[in-house]
């Protein structure tokens, strides 16, 4: 049924009152008017809200996230929207990713508004959010498929060991991960063997909010290949 068929303010109850010399009710302070504006600023709500549904639903599956996740990023999206403006400010925001355990320095934080906040606006919408989460979460997925390529690389080994790497990658590539994956540091771990779970993370899930963080110990040169160009399943 549409919402207009059951509008209390129809032509039909205007017609009925006037002709009535119905102009007051000494019951309510409320004219038809007021009526009126309150009935079709609800229509208006309701209908925003539909369309607000329709997009959360078509970014859902668009993007891959879980009903769960969907409902999660919401419920704290609302819980810190203060202002209920439909909109974080720059310091809600950062409370939200603090609440999420994200640990953030001004750079960082910095760094994460741009992407989030395309026009300095100070303020991260719902799509912002929801399209800055789902890169987070796809990035962790990312750094789990590699660990396990390596895995399988390394015949289920916790390490993959140099002559391994040498023989399954390019040249380039397999230098390039010998030079940056840590050491296997395992007691009794075996001459050259590296550490492919504590390197895969830190070249595929280097997330937005991980990108300072990951590589402290171990930076990569600008001028190093791209994580896709590395990819355990490229062969020679």
């Amino acid at each position: 049924m549409s919402l207009s068929h059951t509008n209390p303010t129809s032509t039909n109850w205007r017609e009925t009152t006037s002709s009535s010399l119905i102009f007051y009710n000494k019951h309510t302070n409320y004219t038809m008017e007021h009526i009126q504006v309150g009935w079709e600023l609800l229509l208006t709500i309701i209908a925003r809200t539909i369309d607000e549904i329709k997009t959360q639903i078509l970014t859902r599956d668009t993007k891959g996230i879980s009903q769960e996740q969907m409902h999660e990023f919401r419920s704290s999206f609302n819980l810190f929207d203060r202002k209920k403006n439909g909109a974080m400010d720059t310091d809600d925001f950062r409370a939200c990713l603090i609440s999420m355990g994200y640990d953030l320095g001004e750079v960082q934080f910095a760094r994460i508004m741009m992407l989030v906040d395309l026009n300095a606006t100070g303020l991260v919408s719902f799509q912002s959010f929801i399209d800055f989460m789902t890169r987070e979460t796809a990035d962790t997925d990312t750094a789990e498929q590699v660990v396990a390529s390596f895995r399988i690389l390394a015949a289920d080994k916790p390490y993959i060991l140099m002559e391994e790497l040498r023989r399954e990658l390019p040249p380039d590539q397999a230098e390039y991960c010998i030079m940056i994956m840590p050491p296997y540091a395992a007691l009794g771990a075996v001459a050259d063997a590296l550490d492919y779970t504590a390197f895969s993370p830190a070249l595929y899930g280097e997330s937005d909010l991980q990108h300072f963080q990951l590589l402290h110990h171990t930076p990569i040169s600008p001028l190093s290949p791209p994580p896709e160009m590395l990819d355990p399943g490229f062969r020679k």
